[in-house]
């Protein structure tokens, strides 16, 4: 069985949608299936929509947040919800096509793959400057972490033996699109385009996504921490380097005040010093927020017809 895990925020737009796309298209492959919605504490109707289509399908089950938890939460709470052999990631816009999937099922099915994972042909329609950070975030991820992460996203087709390992990692602070990367296993790529969204918009404002950005970096790597190494080398150097100058003056009779030098030395490595604080500081709150062990999502409800599914859905 496949299951297709689906985490929504305020997509009431899109819901009943998305999950009579999915059902026609497994329908039309012969595909045994379950569809997982979470819903990330939306504020409008989509949790109505959701536990709707669960009372009326025993093949839909609907996870609803106590409040919203964000994008990453979900995907973990419909990883540790899912039933299937095998789990597929979709998002309920549908700018993920639904055939893909089946091509990645076909993949899975033949045996000797445990992750499929889909590239982006294109981006499809982003805003530039919005694209540029992706990619410059990525290419970050990519050479710190030691992860291909170009033209990665979140739609992935993987075997039980995935989904328990990524169920079995204790940590809270999550970045699903890297750790389902790091874990390993046999992977093979299909590639596809982006839609574009019908209804709604995106719910990702630039604020989240340099939030985003930055948590995912400091959760799944420790490349920031090496700056304050190199601004240490680089203040060093510079340092070194005005010493000298003085020296040099000062023997040669040629030394002068030498104020705006000391000034602009202390300005230097004052601006490094607090902003290595910075960013130990941050490590530093990471830590605090892991080591409370807090769950990563608290469940409020749970709505399904499937009778072999204990209270926790599975």
């Amino acid at each position: 069985m496949l299951s297709v895990i689906i985490p929504a925020y305020n997509e009431e737009g899109n819901v009943e949608r998305t999950a009579a796309a999915v059902g026609k298209v497994m329908a039309e492959n012969n595909i045994d299936h379950e569809i997982v919605f979470v819903n990330d504490g939306s504020a409008d109707k989509t949790w109505e929509k959701m536990t709707a289509l669960a009372k009326a399908d025993s093949r839909i089950t609907a996870v609803n947040f106590s409040r919203n938890f964000g994008k990453e939460s979900a995907i973990f709470a419909g990883l540790e919800t899912a039933a299937g052999d095998c789990a597929v990631l979709l998002d309920c816009d549908l700018q993920f096509p639904v055939e893909t999937v089946v091509e990645m099922y076909r993949i899975w099915e033949k045996g000797g793959v445990d992750i499929v994972e889909g590239r982006k042909k294109s981006r499809g329609r982003e805003n530039p400057v919005y694209k540029g950070f992706s990619l410059l975030f990525y290419k970050l991820i990519s050479k710190s972490g030691g992860l291909d992460m170009k033209d990665a996203s979140d739609f992935k087709l993987m075997d039980r033996c995935v989904i328990d390992a990524l169920n079995r990692m204790p940590e809270r602070l999550t970045f699903f699109r890297a750790m389902s990367g790091w874990v390993g296993f046999r992977t093979e790529k299909v590639w596809f385009e982006v839609a574009d969204r019908e209804i709604g918009t995106s719910k990702w404002r630039p604020s989240q996504l340099v939030k985003f950005a930055v948590n995912n970096i400091t959760s799944f790597t420790s490349a920031p921490l090496q700056l304050v190494t190199v601004f240490g080398v680089i203040t060093f150097l510079v340092s070194l380097i005005l010493g000298v100058n003085t020296l040099y003056n000062k023997f040669f009779g040629n030394s002068e005040a030498g104020f705006p030098t000391v000034i602009i030395l202390q300005l230097l490595t004052s601006s490094i010093i607090m902003f290595s604080l910075g960013i130990i500081g941050y490590y530093i709150a990471k830590i605090y927020e892991e080591i409370k062990q807090r769950p990563r999502y608290i469940i409020k409800d749970i709505v399904c017809r499937r009778e072999d599914k204990d209270k926790n859905g599975k």
